[in-house]
């Protein structure tokens, strides 16, 4: 059984507001760059996710509505709307799975793999250029939190980072 370590309250953590507004820049940045990719190659964001998605359950897990609604975080009946603009578009095509015939499984036809190969191609290429500032921005996130998401005495981090208070812990 895991344990879950008490959350302070929000009164008493040091935020970096400016580190999580950067990271919230760059991943609307990034997104937006895709969605105008998509945009242009003829299919909508969410789209292009669901192709992405498709594709990336191949060969492990069965792409079934209800799998790819929570993996695009929308609910059944948004994909299933998603799955039919693909299929009207000859992106995507429907079969009744072998074992449960009352599952759905969606797979890529041929001119959904052709716009699913250009538009990531063209996002690992974004990625190249936008992921180290993404990735710098997570990083300092993750260095606060494990230094400065912890409750002070009097509201701010300490500036030692914490290296005091856990040396004191590990004498006493």
């Amino acid at each position: 059984m895991s344990r879950r370590r008490p959350v302070p309250s929000p009164e008493s953590i040091d935020l970096d507001y400016r580190a999580l507004a950067e990271l919230r820049y760059r991943l609307r940045r990034f997104s937006r760059i895709r969605e105008v990719a998509a945009r242009a190659a003829g299919v909508e964001p969410q789209q292009y996710m669901m192709l992405l998605q498709i594709k990336g359950l191949e060969g492990w897990q069965d792409a079934t509505i209800s799998v790819l609604a929570e993996r695009l975080q929308i609910r059944h009946h948004a994909a299933v709307q998603l799955v039919n603009r693909l299929m009207r578009q000859g992106m995507v095509e429907r079969r009744r799975d072998r074992e449960d015939r009352r599952e759905v499984v969606v797979g890529l036809r041929p001119r959904g793999q052709q716009v699913l190969r250009r538009l990531a191609h063209y996002s690992v290429e974004e990625l190249t250029t936008e992921g180290p500032e993404l990735v710098l921005s997570l990083k300092r996130l993750i260095a606060q939190s494990t230094r400065g998401l912890t409750p002070s005495s009097n509201g701010r981090a300490p500036r030692d980072g914490g290296r005091r208070r856990d040396a004191r812990a590990r004498r006493g």
